[in-house]
């Protein structure tokens, strides 16, 4: 059964980068309510883009980072298994000409929909916005409002 979330990286981030409070517990909830309800799934792109940036600006150390490997980016991973395939590739260039995202953020929407999600969560991209029957949403619009 596919996940109906899609997580992007920014979202675990939060949760180390412990700067903006609301945020974090945003994110913290939406981390948990995803985990222990097996809604959510992630790319094996969120895993890099998540351990790369958690390790070079947040000094967390390697046993931490390898724990939340384990704890969390794996089994989200694992629920849809999203790998790099020439098709995800093509279906990422090709939202990327029609939407002007970054490349990379259209490898993630191409990921979420390619795994049958039907919400991706990221405050990298339009609140609200619809790009072929994946809703984006920004978890933190309502916490950046106040």
């Amino acid at each position: 059964m596919p996940a109906e979330n899609f997580l992007d990286s920014n979202i675990f981030v939060y949760l180390f980068e412990r700067t903006e409070e609301e945020k974090y517990l945003r994110a913290n909830d939406l981390v948990l309510d995803n985990m222990n309800n097996r809604t959510a799934c992630i790319s094996y792109q969120v895993v890099q883009e998540t351990l790369n940036v958690i390790g070079r600006r947040t000094g967390v150390n390697y046993q931490r980072v390898g724990q939340f490997l384990d704890e969390i980016l794996i089994p989200m991973w694992r629920i849809n298994r999203i790998i790099p395939t020439p098709e995800l590739y093509r279906h990422g260039l090709g939202i990327r000409a029609r939407y002007g995202f970054s490349f990379y953020d259209s490898l993630i929407v191409a990921a979420a929909l390619g795994a049958g999600c039907t919400t991706l969560y990221s405050e990298d991209m339009q609140n609200g916005q619809r790009v072929e029957g994946l809703t984006i949403r920004n978890p933190f619009a309502e916490t950046s409002a106040t």
